[in-house]
C-alpha cells in the first residue's frame, strides 16, 4: 500500500519565549508539530494538510499571522512549503520524547519505551501526535500535577477537560479514580484522537465531545474540579461561561497563560467569586489554582 503524504508548510521559531509559538499555532485549526533543534537551540514548527490545495490555501495566512504575532513576542521565519510520508514523520518524533513522573502515582510513557512503574502507580501510555498535549509542556504538566493532588480529595470525584487536545488530561482523571470525567475540544479531530487515546488507555467509558468553551454548558450538577488549558485572552473572554461549570467550594485549574497575562486572568475569575489558591510559573508559563468561594 503506498503510504499517506501529508503536505507541509515549515517555520522555524528564535522567539525568546519558549513554547509561546505552539500555543498560538492552535488559530490555524490544523494539524502541527513542534520541536528543537538541540543544536541552534531553535524550534521547528511543521503545519499538515491533507491535500496540496489546503496547504497553499493557508500560505499567505501563516505569513500575516506571523507579523501579527511579533507584539507577542514570536520571532517566526517561513521556511517553505513541502511533503513528507507519514510513517517517516512518525518514527523522527520518537527520539524527542521520554517518561515523565508525575507522581508516585502517575507515570507518562510513550509505548516504545517500557519504563517499569512503581507499584501502585498508573501507568499512561501516550505517543506524540498532531494534538497538543503529551505532558512535556509546562501548562500540560502543571494541570496533571492539579489532578493527581486533588485525585486524593474525597469530596473530588467529577472533573472537565476543556480543550482536550490529546485527551491526557481526562484519561489522568480516569487512571486516578475520579468517577465521572467530562472532556470537549473544538476541534473534531483532536477529539477524535482523544477517544483513541482514551481506549488505549483503557478508558473509552470517557467520550469526549467537540464543543466552545464560549458555548458549552456542561453538566447541571457541575464539576468538583474544571481544567482549563486555554490561552489567557480565551480565559479572560469566556470567564462568564468557564465560571459555571465550576461547584461552589470547589476547584479550577487554569494554564495557557503568559507569565504578562497572568494577573489579568486571576482578577478576572476573582471578581467572578473565585479565590486563587496557588500560582505556578515555569519558564514563560504561569498557571493557578483557584477554588470558587460565591
Amino acid at each position: 500500500m503506498q503510504d499517506e503524504i501529508l503536505y507541509i508548510i515549515k517555520l522555524e521559531d528564535w522567539s525568546e519565549a519558549e513554547g509561546l509559538v505552539p500555543e498560538l499555532l492552535g488559530a490555524f485549526e490544523c494539524d502541527f508539530s513542534s520541536y528543537e533543534d538541540r543544536e541552534s537551540r531553535k524550534f521547528l514548527h511543521t503545519l499538515y494538510f491533507p491535500t496540496p490545495e489546503e496547504r497553499d490555501g493557508m500560505v499567505e495566512r501563516v505569513k500575516q499571522e506571523i507579523e501579527n504575532w511579533k507584539e507577542f513576542g514570536a520571532d517566526l521565519e517561513f521556511c517553505g512549503v513541502g511533503e513528507v510520508k507519514k510513517s517517516e514523520w512518525a518514527e523522527a518524533w520518537k527520539k524527542y520524547f521520554k517518561p515523565i513522573e508525575i507522581s508516585e502515582k502517575l507515570l507518562i510513557r510513550p509505548s516504545w519505551i517500557d519504563t517499569p512503574a512503581k507499584a501502585g502507580q498508573q501507568v499512561l501510555t501516550l505517543d506524540p501526535g498532531m494534538s497538543f498535549g503529551t505532558g512535556q509542556h509546562a501548562t500540560t504538566l502543571f494541570c496533571l500535577q492539579m489532578i493527581d493532588r486533588l485525585s486524593r480529595e474525597e469530596d473530588v470525584k467529577t472533573m472537565l477537560d476543556a480543550g482536550c487536545g490529546s485527551g491526557i488530561l481526562a484519561i489522568a482523571g480516569g487512571l486516578l479514580g475520579f468517577e465521572e470525567v467530562d472532556a470537549f475540544d473544538f476541534d473534531p479531530d483532536a477529539v477524535k484522537v482523544a477517544k483513541e487515546n482514551l481506549a488505549i488507555n483503557g478508558q473509552s467509558r470517557i467520550v469526549p465531545t467537540v464543543g466552545d468553551a464560549a458555548e458549552y454548558a456542561g453538566k447541571p450538577e457541575k464539576y468538583d474540579l474544571v481544567c482549563a488549558n486555554i490561552l489567557g485572552h480565551l480565559l479572560i473572554a469566556f470567564s462568564g461561561n468557564i465560571s459555571t461549570w465550576v461547584k461552589d467550594g470547589k476547584y479550577l485549574a487554569l494554564a495557557g497563560i503568559l507569565n504578562s497575562d497572568f494577573d489579568a486572568v486571576s482578577r478576572c475569575y476573582c471578581e467572578k467569586g473565585f479565590e486563587e489558591i496557588e500560582r505556578f510559573t515555569l519558564r514563560e508559563w504561569t498557571s493557578g489554582l483557584f477554588r470558587k468561594i460565591k
